[in-house]
């Protein structure tokens, strides 16, 4: 028990955050991406990116380009081993050796596939990254391969019939990217089981222009590093990458301790710290900087066809840095001898599924949660109330609000008049062994969790490596991990390999 707050043989109710929860979520708001449709420049900016873009007929029918019936969204990112702009245009050779981009082998592999998730509300994502080299079945009935090879079975497979029609040049390129991009899509959708709703494409020059544009993305390293291959040449700890230096940064796969897991946490690492980057007042406010974003993602990004970018900004309002999380689909084998494709990622489709499902699954029950639970770090470990609050909604508890408090060794569940049972719940579903109080200002079925110190439940790290989440009234297990691989999330930055 943690004495400081112990009063007259009863526990003395913590102190709350300095100014409120309210005002806190208020001064977050403020803050978040969508504060730039607060103003006439950030709208004008959105509505020129809307207008510019390159767009593919991608998103294939029986798969609808509005959102799905329980308001969630879910997009396949993919980073393009691309030597061409997003119009199909070759990048020049000098370019090409900065970016340390090698010889072009001819073939179109995607470097990156992240399948993000955002529930209905738009007020937390999940982004959940694919190994590059993960053994599966590729869609169209090109057989099993690495799935980075996906893009290219299906660009190379239309590519005769549109010589046959006359295309050439930039016309070719770009019509048999789009054939490429439904077939990795498709190939997403069956190893994952989720239906994509919308596609963003990005090259090697890409990422140059836009780190570049938000004047470059915070980092750290474990240890310093030094890959010719890569151009990676950094020091240890915290630092800010952009243009060549940061395409390095999530490109290195020689020298590192655990290979292409490395390589992922590295790219989740960076697209937090741009999450970040881009979710602050500094970028947001800076009109320079949203102009030369806004080009740099004209100039290199790829989207469906019909993906409104403003209206889908409006559904975002809510996010923030500490509820964007970032993870991997479950692994078997790192180094799986494959018959033709050498060493591959051995991955289980139905492990993958169920983790995905873990992750996406929204509860279908109508009625309101009996109990809303605020949740309050006391505990001084970024992000954590945001992913208790994700795990205690995922168990049917109503979202309330979340914060910082002051620090605290111990963990504890305080509840209003006659909630007792109510806070005993929620105590059991956050792992147990957790005392619980009575505070009679809180209104009868809201309940209100400190966590301090000793917390190890739900969203802790190390967390999922012993234990599993009710979704929808079934346990699913989730994907080992240790405090080495726990989620990355946006808020504060991860030191990674």
């Amino acid at each position: 028990m943690d004495n400081r707050y112990r009063y007259s043989g009863s526990y003395r109710r913590p102190p709350r955050p300095a100014n409120g929860l309210r005002k806190a979520k208020i001064a977050v708001a403020t803050a978040s991406a969508l504060t730039l449709l607060l103003t006439w420049f950030g709208w004008t900016q959105l509505q020129q990116i809307n207008s510019g873009l390159t767009t593919a007929d991608v998103i294939e029918s029986g798969t609808s380009t509005e959102s799905p019936a329980d308001g969630s969204e879910d997009i396949l990112l993919v980073g393009m081993d691309s030597r061409t702009d997003a119009q199909g245009n070759s990048l020049s050779p000098e370019l090409l050796a900065q970016l340390h981009a090698g010889g072009d082998d001819g073939e179109s592999n995607t470097d990156t596939m992240i399948l993000v998730h955002i529930p209905n509300g738009g007020s937390r994502a999940t982004a959940i990254s694919i190994p590059r080299d993960s053994y599966v079945d590729i869609a169209g009935g090109h057989g099993t391969h690495k799935i980075n090879s996906a893009f290219a079975w299906g660009k190379n497979a239309v590519m005769g019939s549109l010589r046959q029609q006359g295309m050439s040049g930039a016309q070719l390129e770009v019509q048999s990217n789009q054939e490429g991009a439904k077939t990795a899509i498709r190939t997403v959708q069956d190893l994952t089981g989720v239906t994509v709703d919308h596609y963003a494409q990005i090259n090697l020059a890409g990422f140059y222009d836009i780190t570049q544009a938000i004047g470059g993305v915070q980092v750290c390293l474990k240890a310093a590093v030094d890959d010719d291959f890569s151009g990676a040449h950094f020091q240890a700890g915290e630092q800010s990458v952009s243009g060549a230096a940061a395409l390095a940064f999530v490109r290195q796969r020689h020298g590192l301790p655990k290979g292409d897991l490395d390589r992922i946490h590295r790219q989740q690492a960076f697209m937090a710290g741009m999450a970040r980057k881009v979710l602050s007042a500094g970028t947001l406010t800076d009109t320079g900087k949203l102009a030369a974003l806004a080009d740099a993602v004209k100039k290199s990004v790829v989207l469906d066809q019909g993906w409104d970018l403003v209206g889908f900004a409006q559904q975002l309002r809510g996010l923030t840095g500490g509820s964007t999380q970032f993870t991997t689909i479950p692994v078997e084998n790192m180094s799986y001898e494959t018959p033709h494709d050498g060493d591959a990622v051995k991955v289980d489709p139905f492990k993958v599924r169920d983790f995905v499902r873990g992750l996406t699954a929204t509860t279908t029950t109508q009625a309101p949660p009996a109990i809303t639970v605020d949740v309050l770090n006391g505990a001084g470990v970024p992000g954590l109330a945001g992913r208790a609050m994700d795990q205690l909604v995922t168990k049917g508890y109503g979202r309330g609000d979340t914060g910082n408090t002051a620090a605290r060794s111990t963990t504890l569940v305080t509840y209003g008049t006659g909630g007792e049972a109510d806070a005993r719940k929620v105590a059991a579903d956050l792992g147990g062994g957790i005392d619980v109080s009575q505070e009679p200002s809180l209104a009868g079925g809201h309940v209100e969790v400190y966590l301090g110190s000793d917390y190890r439940g739900p969203g802790a790290q190390g967390w999922a490596a012993g234990g599993s989440l009710m979704l929808n009234g079934a346990a699913v297990r989730a994907a080992p991990t240790t405090s080495s691989d726990a989620p990355i999330t946006a808020d504060g930055v991860t030191c990674v390999n």
